[in-house]
């Protein structure tokens, strides 16, 4: 079992889908990333599958996430100028917002613009693709006992309905034991069980499919209505964006306890102090535990400019970008 079991078994469930998505049909470029989803539902982890030619167009418009106003804008900029108003749909909310969010694209070299007169005229630099294949909802949940298997068949018999996700999973530690079936047949038949064995650390080979999902996409020749379609969008920019790494944005690597540790092909944050997997309410400055690095640490005896709580993010940034990259270069 992995230390912390919630948190720290959530980024070892994040690793293992970069390592080896997908776990019963063998390797798809996706990314992957966590603690997303809607107003009415918060999934643990979302793997996000894509089409390597158009994920490489996506990258071209940067790394940060394009949120849904800025959608509205990219998606809709025509190739020629055009004002705005007549270029854009009637997004249903006062056209100011959209002219702020215009100006914040054309900030962002996501579109370009012009006056004419007193008007603003829009034009793509690019058209954006579609570069989303499939979104798949993964619960995460180390401990299966017969209250978890209860609520977790809510939140999974509401995937199913919904169809916002292509596929649901549940996760579930084993540490080599078998996943109790009375457990499992509380859960909908639809959902996926990922049965993993993280004792020796994260690699491609620490997970067996117990439950095969079913495929939760509209049926031949059927669509998702144009605002599912528009969330599903929403919640794959977000993921693009944040990943799964950026737990660090939470926490305080700039305590003197705050360190990375290996577990097998993943690295996790480890609180020194305490001897554990911190949380993100844990790891704060008002730990009676926080102590902050120390002014030389900064300044003296360190390769990396910053301190340790700096080289660690920048460790976690590049291995996000590391893994950002890798769906582009896959044919």
């Amino acid at each position: 079992m992995t230390p912390d079991a919630e948190f720290g078994y959530e980024l070892l469930v994040c690793r293992f889908a970069e390592l080896a998505w997908h776990p019963s049909e063998g390797p798809r470029p996706a990314i992957v990333a966590r603690q997303l989803g809607t107003k009415e539902r918060r999934w643990d982890t979302v793997v996000i599958e894509v089409d390597p030619a158009a994920f490489a167009r996506r990258r071209a418009f940067g790394d940060r996430t394009i949120d849904s106003d800025l959608l509205h804008v990219v998606r809709g900029a025509p190739a020629e100028w055009a004002w705005y108003r007549d270029a854009l749909p009637d997004p249903g909310y006062p056209w100011r917002y959209v002219r702020r969010a215009v100006h914040r694209a054309a900030g962002r070299d996501l579109i370009e613009t012009r006056r004419d007169g007193n008007r603003i005229e829009i034009r793509r630099v690019r058209p954006y693709p579609d570069w989303v294949e499939r979104i798949v909802a993964v619960e995460n949940k180390p401990d299966l006992d017969r209250s978890a298997a209860d609520r977790l068949a809510d939140q999974l018999d509401h995937d199913v309905e919904t169809g916002l996700a292509d596929e649901a999973w549940l996760a579930t530690e084993t540490t080599g034991e078998r996943v109790e079936p009375a457990l499992l047949r509380e859960l909908p038949v639809e959902a996926g069980i990922l049965a993993t064995d993280f004792s020796a650390g994260v690699d491609a080979d620490a997970a067996d499919v117990a439950w095969h999902p079913s495929d939760l996409a509209p049926g031949e020749g059927k669509r998702r209505d144009p605002e599912t379609e528009t969330l599903r969008l929403e919640i794959a920019e977000r993921a693009y964006g944040k990943g799964w790494r950026s737990f660090h944005e939470t926490m305080r690597p700039d305590c003197r306890h705050f360190e990375l540790r290996r577990e097998g092909r993943a690295l996790l944050p480890h609180c020194a102090a305490k001897g554990k997997v911190p949380t993100a309410r844990e790891c704060s400055g008002s730990c009676p535990k926080f102590s902050p690095e120390p002014p030389q640490w900064r300044t003296r005896g360190w390769p990396i400019e910053g301190g340790p709580g700096k080289g660690y993010k920048r460790v976690l940034d590049r291995r996000r970008e590391r893994e950002r990259d890798r769906p582009e270069s896959v044919e």
